[in-house]
């Protein structure tokens, strides 16, 4: 009798330890841990797929942009768009030729920019009145040279310092061969016109066919722009 009690306890012992380590088993079910996985994998998967499309939309970007006139050998057109601004208003008006005449544009660029103090014209230690008060002042141009081959039509803007072109203007014109290319020079300035600015760079240049040129007014339009083209025609 002793012996069939002991193995009945001995037998609900085993059906006890059994069941408790099917409860510990089964706290996480398996359906839960698989979508953890699965999400886990799927997050991986479109990083990675982020990635290539990132680089191929820079690389696209990079094909779309268009050639800068600095370095490229051609780009098609025949007109482009010389200026030199230390404000920004000369700018404006090369961007609105530009736009009007489907030019391209070179910005010269000073190795050295000029200050707010620099272009002080009522300081006589200013590093513009220096330079205006020398003539064989040449300021450095931090931009690569721009090939003129294929452009016939040449506009050069720059505003009007001490009434004269900027002596960096100087330093352009002359490191170029202007032969055979229509040059047309404009100036922006705060009231004073173009002078003889224009004919002092064609003597620098010593090459290509200069027009008188005009000042234009820093807010000028479009449609005032192409009044003033079709005028010199």
């Amino acid at each position: 009798m002793k012996k069939i009690i002991l193995s009945m306890l001995a037998a609900m012992c085993m059906l006890c330890i059994t069941g408790c380590g099917n409860t510990d088993l089964s706290s996480v079910p398996a359906e839960t841990a698989g979508q953890q996985e699965v999400q886990t994998d799927q997050s991986a998967e479109d990083t990675e797929a982020e990635k290539p499309d990132e680089d191929k939309a820079v690389s696209s970007q990079t094909e779309k942009q268009p050639e800068n006139p600095d370095t490229a050998e051609s780009s098609g057109k025949d007109t482009i768009v010389v200026y030199f601004s230390a404000t920004g208003t000369t700018k404006g008006v090369a961007e609105r030729i530009a736009n009007v005449t489907n030019a391209d544009l070179y910005e010269i660029i000073p190795a050295e920019p000029y200050s707010d103090a620099d272009l002080d014209w009522n300081d006589k230690n200013s590093r513009t009145t220096i330079e205006m008060n020398d003539q064989k002042a040449r300021p450095a141009i931090a931009n690569d040279t721009v090939n003129l081959d294929s452009y016939t039509t040449v506009y050069i803007g720059y505003p009007i310092w001490w009434g004269d072109a900027p002596r960096i203007m100087s330093t352009f014109v002359e490191a170029y061969d202007f032969d055979g290319k229509t040059v047309i020079p404009f100036c922006t300035s705060g009231g004073s016109g173009i002078g003889r600015s224009g004919s002092n760079l064609a003597s620098q240049a010593g090459s290509g066919n200069w027009l008188d040129g005009d000042r234009l007014d820093a807010g000028i339009s479009e449609s005032r722009i192409q009044d003033w083209i079709n005028g010199m025609n």
